[in-house]
């Protein structure tokens, strides 16, 4: 028979595809689906959910790294053997939650997790750093002008503490993304760490036309900075290739992506710049954007010293001056960015200028300035 939208599992004939979600719920989730009435924060890292029912729904959430071995994974299969029935779930930062239906539960849950050191931290909730959302960086991707967990290890080990505590004024979510084309969540998040390169694409006239469709080469790049041209191998011939006009490029990698000939990774060019002031939550103010306040900072591996400095640095002021329940952007625009810069010793420069010619709506366009040092 035909396929049949109310019963897709009818006469079903293959096992291609996912099996359906819901068989993976907790039973008590699945029992209280659309039932829930509301939630709390019982301790840092720990909630609990309520039901119209009267059932009650524990959460602990365990930060996690994004890149984890297989012998981690089963780890986290034994502990929801043991207390969850077989069941947890990964968050989109990257955390694993632990869900049982009684409080009492919860405790062995806790000690089991404490007694394997501090491989399974608790936190993440309320008023502190969530986990940190990031991309693949050089493990694996072909176009980070970063690493991605090299660097998030540096940052959350300096600032584990919020992590485990809420002992900030509202919740702070940090992401990265190893390039500007960004898997990541850097758009909208609290602090954002993003790779940046600042070199033009590389051409290898000798191996492009053997590499490369130049076709696509060319239609990938969004600002039509490739062009076709004629080049000279190193064996004198004239040979087709591309020229690539640096005034136009933004250096976002699409062109090595369609043509392996036009490398763009440099240990000098690439580095780091940092955004904040994102967010999704419209609580108390609408979704915003972030906004680039430091342009460049260095590739410093194993421990990138300055960019967890940096983050350290404006997470700390944040914490001393917002008001309860003031995101990070909400406070920049409370106290006027110029005060920002200012506070956080962080420099102003142009380069923290959105000078994009179709963005007008984003440009200070009134005479409302907080006067402070930077803007004698």
């Amino acid at each position: 028979m035909g396929y049949d939208p109310a019963n897709p599992m009818a006469d079903r004939i293959t096992d291609i595809g996912p099996p359906h979600f819901e068989q993976f719920y907790p039973q008590v989730i699945k029992e209280n689906k659309g039932k829930w009435l509301y939630h709390e924060i019982l301790q840092p890292g720990v909630l609990v959910h309520v039901s119209e029912t009267g059932a009650e729904c524990y959460t602990v959430r365990v930060g996690s790294a994004r890149l984890i071995s297989i012998e981690q994974i089963r780890e986290l299969c034994d502990i929801a053997d043991a207390h969850c029935d077989g069941c947890l779930r990964f968050t989109t930062r990257n955390n694993v939650e632990f869900m049982v239906d009684s409080k009492d539960k919860v405790q062995p849950l806790l000690d089991d997790l404490a007694s394997r050191g501090n491989k399974f931290p608790v936190g993440g909730t309320g008023a502190c750093v969530s986990n940190c959302v990031h991309t693949q960086g050089w493990i694996h991707c072909h176009t980070p002008a970063t690493d991605a967990s090299g660097v998030v290890k540096a940052v959350m080990d300096e600032i584990f503490d919020h992590f485990v505590n809420m002992d900030l004024p509202a919740k702070v979510k940090l992401a990265l993304a190893c390039c500007l084309n960004m898997c990541g969540a850097v758009h909208c998040s609290d602090i954002a760490i993003l790779g940046v390169h600042r070199k033009p694409p590389m051409i290898d006239h000798d191996a492009i036309t053997g590499l490369c469709e130049l076709p696509l080469a060319i239609a990938s790049c969004p600002l039509g900075a490739v062009k076709p041209a004629k080049a000279t191998n190193a064996k004198g011939e004239e040979v087709k290739s591309v020229t690539v006009n640096n005034d136009r490029c933004m250096f976002c990698g699409n062109c090595y992506t369609m043509c392996p000939a036009m490398p763009l990774a440099d240990p000098d060019g690439d580095g780091i710049a940092i955004l904040v002031g994102g967010k999704v939550s419209n609580a108390k103010s609408n979704p915003t954007f972030s906004k680039m306040v430091i342009p460049f900072l260095p590739n410093t591996p194993p421990r990138w010293p300055e960019t967890v400095e940096a983050i350290k640095n404006i997470l700390e002021v944040y914490a001393k001056d917002a008001n309860q329940y003031e995101r990070i952007g909400e406070w920049a625009e409370r106290i006027g960015w110029e005060m920002f810069f200012e506070t956080t010793g962080i420099p102003f420069t142009m380069k923290s200028i959105d000078d994009y010619r179709l963005a007008y709506d984003t440009w200070r366009t009134t005479t409302n300035f907080k006067f402070t040092s930077h803007c004698k």
